[in-house]
């Protein structure tokens, strides 16, 4: 499994298809919720992705302060290809962005946007609840965030 971090105007051009079709896959079809996935945020974020024999394995984006948040870095579209389910990518994948936000955008708070039934998930990373669950696109959420 090789690892990468790169911005969006450094994709290529079968990076980026493999990155929306596995948003796509997981998000709209195995989640069934239909949203915007598009928002213009992946322009000004880095993509973190582990390539395992031609295949995309896992994904996250990393969206700097003043995107999503204005005084908070983000972690978002966090996904692991069902393919790859089970071997604890999914841990690999959050400790490695949550190091490239210190890393790359110097940052000391993030904020995700947590879909509720993953809270034990990342508050095993470090990430605790605040503010109240809310419903996004259909599905429960809650605001989580780590200090770093």
């Amino acid at each position: 499994m090789t690892w990468f971090c790169k911005r969006f105007d450094e994709l290529s051009a079968l990076e980026l298809y493999k990155i929306l079709q596995l948003r796509n896959e997981v998000f709209v079809v195995e989640q069934n919720c239909v949203y915007q996935d598009c928002d213009y945020k992946d322009l000004n974020s880095l993509h973190l992705f582990a390539i395992a024999h031609q295949d995309l394995a896992a994904y996250a984006r990393l969206i700097p302060k003043g995107l999503s948040y204005t005084d908070a870095s983000s972690i978002g579209r966090v996904v692991t290809s069902q393919k790859f389910r089970g071997k604890g990518l999914g841990a690999t994948l959050m400790k490695k962005a949550i190091e490239l936000i210190k890393s790359e955008f110097k940052d000391d708070l993030i904020y995700i946007s947590a879909q509720s039934h993953l809270v034990k998930f990342y508050g095993e990373l470090g990430f605790s609840i605040f503010g109240k669950p809310y419903k996004e696109d259909g599905i429960p959420h809650i605001e989580m965030r780590k200090k770093l």
